[in-house]
């Protein structure tokens, strides 16, 4: 598509209260929402309002964090929508391949083809919860990403697409030569496979990754459809969306296979003025000391001993040596967006409280609708992971004034494309890869390892 048709397209990052730091403080929002599915739905049924894309609902296997396990909220949400999708965050480090192929397999059945995966290693240990001894470093739990991703798709592909039929007259329900053991043999896992349940509606949910390290570029231009980035400024992102696109070619791919979708926390009114107003009302809110206590430990550098309005140390930030198995890419980010935009103390604790790092941008509906169509036009994105400040108000001011905005420019869809999270995203569904394996090999398939 060229960059005069290219249409944006949206996913928004669902929580309890919102994204900014000091959102739970906020007087329109409910601070007990996190367990509550009503507020869920509703965040589901005002995106779809808005036709964005998807959900997305991120998750881990430590600490405490109060949210619901994202496989099992979204198939309560599937069946009170329509047309949203639904991205579920699920780590590899800590689970089985054939235990998520199902999951996601079912949910994609459930949703009638909505289903997206968002693949994470895991940067934070959970080894003591899971009788492991440690947390495994960056570097094998890349390998070990791999292979997984691997084995589920064949565990997607062990199904034919019309290996159930049905047929009452001759009480047969399922023709057995199109159903396959996989039988992989790798370094790290050992699966005969066939799964459980047949190959999902798009062939494979949506395949989904975050992060900007040189393993997860890697991992992302080999695997994901959708890469969820933190880039803070233009500049930046265009080198990022240059590289992982670039990265492609060598794994038989095209630009157009992959969607670039950075973070987003849009701080929106109907003035400038207005929207500056808000912002100032959660910087208000914000735990000031405690933020800057925060970022002191996550930059190793005490920035309450400088005044608010001062300019960052940007000397003192640069990271001398990156964490071997923590997130090695977002602090970069944040580093790099200070330069290039000469913060202020104050800038940065806002920066960071807004968005956990992803960009906020506070103005009016017309200044977010410029930001997003320049970030567009101007090769920096796909389109956005949306994290709005505060729930539902920063959803619903995005949906009811900035989406009407970019359907006037002609940059976003008046109406969902299809039905299934592949077709609103223009992305193709994946053929059966063993069937390709078969073909090149001359065999039939009864003869291919059906059981």
């Amino acid at each position: 598509m060229s960059k005069a048709n290219k249409k944006a397209h949206f996913n928004v990052f669902i929580r309890e209260t919102g994204h900014h730091a000091a959102s739970s403080k906020h007087p329109s929002v409910i601070p007990n929402s996190g367990l509550d599915l009503a507020h869920f739905v509703n965040q589901a049924r005002t995106a779809e309002r808005g036709l964005l894309d998807s959900l997305f609902v991120a998750d881990g296997y430590a600490g405490l964090s109060r949210r619901f396990e994202p496989i099992t909220l979204f198939s309560a949400i599937a069946a009170l929508t329509k047309h949203i999708g639904f991205i579920a965050t699920v780590g590899t480090t800590y689970n089985d391949p054939y235990h998520i192929a199902r999951q996601f397999a079912s949910l994609d059945h459930i949703s009638k083809g909505r289903a997206a995966w968002n693949i994470v290693t895991g940067a934070q240990s959970a080894a003591h919860n899971f009788g492991r001894e440690e947390h495994p470093e960056v570097e094998q739990r890349y390998k070990v990403g791999e292979e997984f991703v691997d084995v589920v798709k064949q565990l997607w592909d062990s199904w034919e697409e019309d290996a159930l039929v049905y047929d009452k007259a001759n009480d047969l329900r399922l023709d057995t030569n199109k159903v396959y053991h996989i039988h992989h043999q790798g370094e790290y896992y050992k699966v005969k496979g066939p799964l459980n349940i047949p190959r999902p509606p798009q062939g494979y949910p949506v395949l989904v990754q975050a992060g900007s390290s040189e393993g997860g570029k890697e991992l992302a231009a080999r695997t994901a459809e959708v890469v969820f980035t933190a880039q803070q400024t233009l500049g930046a992102a265009q080198e990022f969306y240059s590289d992982l696109k670039g990265r492609l070619v060598k794994f038989g791919r095209t630009p157009e296979q992959l969607l670039i979708m950075p973070g987003l926390c849009p701080i929106i009114g109907d003035t400038e003025a207005e929207a500056r107003d808000l912002e100032e009302e959660l910087f208000s809110l914000l735990d000031t000391k405690q933020s800057l206590s925060n970022l002191s430990r996550f930059f190793s550098v005490d920035l309450s001993e400088y005044p608010l309005d001062a300019p960052v140390p940007i000397d003192k930030l640069k990271p001398a040596e990156l964490f071997r198995t923590g997130i090695t890419s977002r602090r970069d980010v944040i580093i790099d967006a200070a330069i290039r935009e000469k913060f202020t103390i104050k800038q940065f604790l806002s920066r960071s409280a807004g968005g956990h790092g992803h960009i906020t941008f506070t103005g009016s509906v017309l200044q977010v609708a410029d930001f997003i169509e320049k970030w567009l036009r101007e090769g920096g994105a796909d389109g956005f992971n949306l994290l709005p400040p505060i729930f539902p108000a920063g959803l619903e001011s995005f949906v009811d004034k900035v989406v009407p905005e970019l359907q006037n420019r002609g940059i976003y869809r008046t109406a969902y494309e299809g039905t299934t999270l592949r077709e609103n995203l223009g992305l193709a569904r994946p053929e059966n890869q063993h069937r390709q394996v078969w073909a090149a090999n001359g065999q039939t398939i009864e003869s291919a390892g059906a059981f």
